[in-house]
């Protein structure tokens, strides 16, 4: 795992990944310009969001592969009866 990002660069990755900016903890930005959440906290909400999207594609990678499988398991079944 990478290090964390901070400043601009959190911001800009969040908004790449449509993670809202705002919340709770408000301080001001690095660049003075509007008021956002803190690092830690967007941070923290990078993190869920990187997460929830390795997940979802460990999910379509397991269901592949069960259909794989059932596939594979047919496909022996048949060259058995037709033997």
């Amino acid at each position: 795992m990478g290090s964390l990002l901070n400043g601009e660069r959190l911001e800009i990755r969040c908004s790449e990944l449509g993670i809202d900016i705002e919340g709770a903890e408000k301080t001001l930005s690095s660049s003075g310009r509007s008021v956002r959440a803190s690092d830690h906290e967007l941070q923290h909400r990078l993190i869920e969001v990187e997460r929830s999207i390795r997940e979802s594609r460990l999910w379509l990678i397991a269901v592949i592969s069960s259909v794989a499988s059932v596939c594979s398991a047919l496909a022996a079944i048949i060259a058995v009866a037709t033997k």
